[in-house]
């Protein structure tokens, strides 16, 4: 099994910027693809992006494609979700996942808690 825990959340106004991380234990993520995932009130659970182990394939969402930008260190066994040019249709809790490549949360079986992330206008 492996734990997850998401940091980096907070407030900040439209245009700036967050890094999101995903710290693991228990197992190395280099076992896993990883993913984010973000869920805003009263909305379904949304795909952002996804990455291979080893890294090099990435996979994004059409709302963030262009502005996020993920990857991972497996030596430092954690995840980072780079955020640019943030909107406030961005705010949400965001979720890190460890599973398979695939922009499906059921794909993904270990998730993290979550982190707040709040765009103000």
């Amino acid at each position: 099994q492996v734990q997850l825990i998401e940091s980096g959340g907070g407030l900040v106004q439209t245009g700036d910027s967050l890094r999101l991380s995903c710290a693991a234990s228990g197992r190395t993520i280099s076992s896993y693809d990883m993913g984010w995932f973000r869920q805003a009130p009263g909305k379904e659970r949304e795909f952002v992006a996804a990455v291979r182990r080893i890294g090099i394939f990435t996979y994004y969402g059409d709302s963030v494609k262009g502005r996020f930008t993920i990857s991972r260190d497996n030596a430092k066994n954690t995840l980072y979700l780079q955020m640019n040019a943030l909107k406030p249709e961005d705010t949400a809790i965001y979720y890190c996942a460890a599973g398979t490549y695939s922009t499906r949360a059921h794909e993904y079986d270990y998730w993290g808690q979550g982190t707040q992330v709040t765009v103000s206008s």
